[in-house]
C-alpha cells in the first residue's frame, strides 16, 4: 500500500516505514504529524485518485528530528568587473517516519 502526499510544496510517494526529509515543520521531535493532503492512494490492485485530494484519507507520521542540510556555496561574480560575492546556505528540514496510511 502506498500514498502520494503533498507537503512543503512538494509531492512524495510514501509507504509505511518510509523515512522522509521534508521541508521544516513547526513541531518537536517525537510528535505525531498528520498529512491531510493525500493526492492518491493505492492498496495493491486498486488506485484511488483524488480531485484534487482523496476525501477522508490521511497519513500519520512521527517526527524524528529537525535539522539543517549540508552547506551549499552560492558564489556570484561578474567577469572583469571586480565583483565577487560568496554566500553559504543550509536548508532546514524535518525528518519523519511514516506510521500509517488511513484511506
Amino acid at each position: 500500500m502506498y500514498a502520494i502526499i503533498e507537503t512543503g510544496g512538494k509531492q512524495y510517494r510514501v509507504q509505511e516505514g518510509d523515512v522522509l526529509f521534508i521541508e521544516k515543520l513547526n513541531v518537536e521531535a517525537g510528535d505525531t504529524v498528520d498529512f491531510d493532503k493525500v493526492l492518491a492512494v493505492s492498496n495493491g490492485e486498486e488506485l484511488t485518485v483524488g480531485s484534487p485530494i482523496v476525501e477522508g484519507a490521511k497519513v500519520s507520521a512521527t517526527v524524528e528530528k529537525n535539522g539543517k542540510g549540508k552547506k551549499i556555496i552560492v558564489f556570484k561574480y561578474k567577469a572583469k568587473k571586480d565583483y565577487r560575492k560568496k554566500q553559504g546556505h543550509r536548508q532546514p528540514y524535518t525528518k519523519v517516519v511514516i506510521n500509517k496510511i488511513n484511506a
